[in-house]
């Protein structure tokens, strides 16, 4: 787990640079690599060896989550490869042969690469709550009482699951994304703290905007990618069984991997908005 060990670090270098290999990286492309990743500051390439530099600065951010799990997805992100998924997948396979020591793993939510834990069976990674969500949303809002209203219900939504209430784990997980995405976007744009929101027209005060609302607005601001939005655009249409009469007439019998499959966009989606916030 969190932080990762220096030698995994070392063995993550050697296989990022892939000196010899067929995706080898130049050291201008390492640079690109961490500013690709949602690394802010992102240091200049000082002409040494590049598969020590490279370590050299993932130890120096090892304490910093968001930044060494932007980098992992962004290894494993098709975005980066002309051969896209293939070749994607195939930086997957070689990473979660590293994180295996570290009981963690890249996994795909649609095309995004995710990180999360190993599953009991060893072979897949599981889901769950952000961890390190007090920290990485500090970085996010500006409000303390939004702040601890947000990991209030992320611990709610985890009790939920835990408890086998999986249907309120899921409501609680899109209530948790409704926060952040209003808490963002009133302390962020001031345009739509002052005025509201506009759509065809006319105009949404920010206390009336809905779910679907924040996260279109939140993709059109280019805050979060088209797939960040479609995945919780699901996220947010689960959450809507906080309805009893669209549970009765869905029936959808939530389970455990149902929560994993929610948790799943939410990573994305912070991933997304911590990419966002590096660059601003």
């Amino acid at each position: 787990m969190f932080p990762l060990d220096d030698r995994t670090v070392e063995r993550l270098a050697r296989m990022i640079v892939d000196i010899g290999g067929p995706y080898e990286r130049a050291s201008w492309q390492l640079s690109q690599l961490l500013g690709g990743a949602g690394w802010a500051d992102v240091p200049e390439y000082d002409g040494s060896p590049r598969v020590p530099w490279l370590a050299e600065q993932m130890i120096a951010r090892r304490d910093n989550r968001a930044d060494i799990e932007g980098l992992l997805c962004r290894v494993c992100d098709p975005l980066e490869y002309e051969d896209g998924m293939s070749a994607a997948a195939e930086f997957a396979e070689t990473v979660n042969d590293i994180l295996l020591a570290e009981q963690l793993a890249v996994s795909f939510v649609g095309p995004r690469p995710v990180v999360g834990a190993v599953g009991q069976d060893g072979e897949r990674s599981g889901f769950a709550a952000p961890e390190n969500l007090d920290g990485r949303l500090r970085h996010l809002v500006r409000g303390e009482c939004a702040t601890e209203l947000l990991v209030r219900r992320a611990h709610e939504a985890v009790l939920c699951e835990q408890a086998g209430a999986y249907t309120m784990a899921i409501i609680g997980i899109g209530s948790f994304v409704e926060g952040l995405l209003y808490s963002l976007l009133t302390e962020r744009d001031a345009a739509i703290r002052d005025h509201g929101f506009t759509v065809n027209g006319r105009t949404v005060k920010p206390r009336e905007a809905g779910l679907e609302l924040m996260i279109n607005t939140a993709h059109a601001k280019g805050w979060i990618q088209l797939d960040a939005k479609d995945f919780m655009h699901n996220v947010r249409r689960f959450r809507n069984f906080v309805h009893p009469s669209a549970e009765l007439d869905k029936q959808p019998m939530f389970d455990e991997e149902s929560v994993t499959l929610c948790w799943g966009p939410v990573k994305a989606l912070l991933n997304d908005l911590e990419r966002f916030a590096g660059a601003g």
